[in-house]
């Protein structure tokens, strides 16, 4: 297990809000809040100061809005992962955050293991999506798929068995099976032969 902590920024107008995250989030042994901003406006400066993995992110906030602060930061740092964490929770605003490059999306109201949890998957490549805001996004979003589960379903069109695709991958079988679930789930289909028929059909993938 390496010990390198996941930098996280907290973005939130709320300077008592910021502390609690702060405080709970320094807590955890894999964890560091290496920076704070309290606008969107604030947020850009301070990511190229502090190089953050993570930011965490309130919707709305006075000078520039989430929406805005999400497609900025994105458009400098492409690789930074960004967790939407909002009082407010419609599923037009959580597809609006998506769409604009958010990786996830945890309501304040959660408890706070959603939203270390939510830290964790984002930093992980996955999206993280709360059973209380998928059905309310639009299935367009939902189907989108993480990079690595890109890389699976790219293997699974080779016709590589689970076990190969692990070899090639670098990763536990048990986290293949997880992967292509999830890749039928957002697919919405029910086998293999299916996902590579919806994906080369969205241009996910292309086969050779």
């Amino acid at each position: 297990m390496s010990n390198k902590k996941i930098r996280i920024m907290l973005v939130d107008d709320h300077v008592v809000l910021r502390m609690g995250l702060a405080t709970a989030a320094n807590c955890e042994p894999d964890m560091e809040v290496v920076g704070q901003a309290e606008n969107g406006e604030d947020a850009i400066p301070e990511c190229r100061k502090c190089q953050p993995e993570v930011v965490v992110l309130d919707m709305r906030m006075p000078k520039l809005g989430g929406i805005e602060t999400i497609k900025l930061l994105k458009k400098e740092f492409p690789s930074i992962k960004i967790l939407v964490f909002s009082n407010y929770a419609s599923g037009e605003e959580a597809t609006q955050a998506y769409r604009a490059g958010a990786a996830g999306f945890v309501v304040k109201d959660m408890p706070l293991d959603n939203l270390i949890q939510g830290i964790r998957s984002v930093h992980n490549d996955e999206q993280y999506v709360p059973p209380e805001i998928a059905n309310r996004l639009s299935s367009q979003v939902l189907s989108q798929l993480t990079k690595r589960e890109l890389e699976v379903l790219a293997q699974v069109a080779k016709g590589r068995s689970n076990k190969e695709i692990a070899n090639e991958l670098n990763l536990v079988e048990g986290t293949v099976k997880v992967h292509l679930t999830n890749i039928l789930s957002k697919l919405g289909v029910s086998d293999r032969t299916q996902a590579i028929l919806a994906a080369v059909k969205r241009g996910l993938i292309h086969i050779e």
